[in-house]
């Protein structure tokens, strides 16, 4: 396997609420590079499970709380700019958020914004098509999604 052939394993938690009317939102947040809207994403951790890692990036990204479910319901890949002209390629594994609770005050705050939107919209703001298309899916059935059921009924 070459350097090129590699890919590296990230996390994300797609943060969710059903607003008064009963329509899905989802929470996005500005990347601290360029202000792009994603994902709260990041890294395994040493120790958690992979769907706690992402609550964990929900937390310290977006002041997000809630039920995470450890079923994923997609992935998506994309290139982290590594700098010098180098990048690496990267699969990251959707793990659905029910939030329940918004932190005023949360660890990255003060580079980040957050904001709520439908799945059709976020889909048109995400640079990724993987998860553009997953995003639009969810938009015309979010309940096609077994985990995100469970999690609507928990939360």
């Amino acid at each position: 396997m070459t350097e090129a052939d590699k890919i590296a394993e990230q996390i994300a938690a797609l943060p969710v609420h059903w607003d008064t009317a009963g329509r899905l939102r989802v929470l996005m947040v500005t990347s601290r590079d360029r202000g792009r809207w994603v994902m709260p994403k990041g890294w395994l951790m040493d120790g958690k499970k992979p769907w706690r890692a992402a609550e964990i990036e929900a937390l310290e990204e977006a002041g997000a709380i809630g039920y995470v479910s450890d079923t994923p319901i997609g992935e998506y890949h994309y290139p982290k700019w590594l700098g010098r002209g180098r990048s690496l390629r990267c699969r990251v594994t959707i793990y659905p958020m029910v939030v329940t609770k918004l932190k005023r005050r949360w660890k990255e705050r003060n580079q980040r914004k957050r904001h709520w939107f439908s799945p059709a919209k976020a889909a048109r703001l995400v640079e990724e098509e993987e998860l553009a298309k997953l995003l639009l899916d969810l938009a015309g059935r979010p309940e096609k999604i077994a985990a995100m059921s469970l999690l609507k009924k928990a939360g």
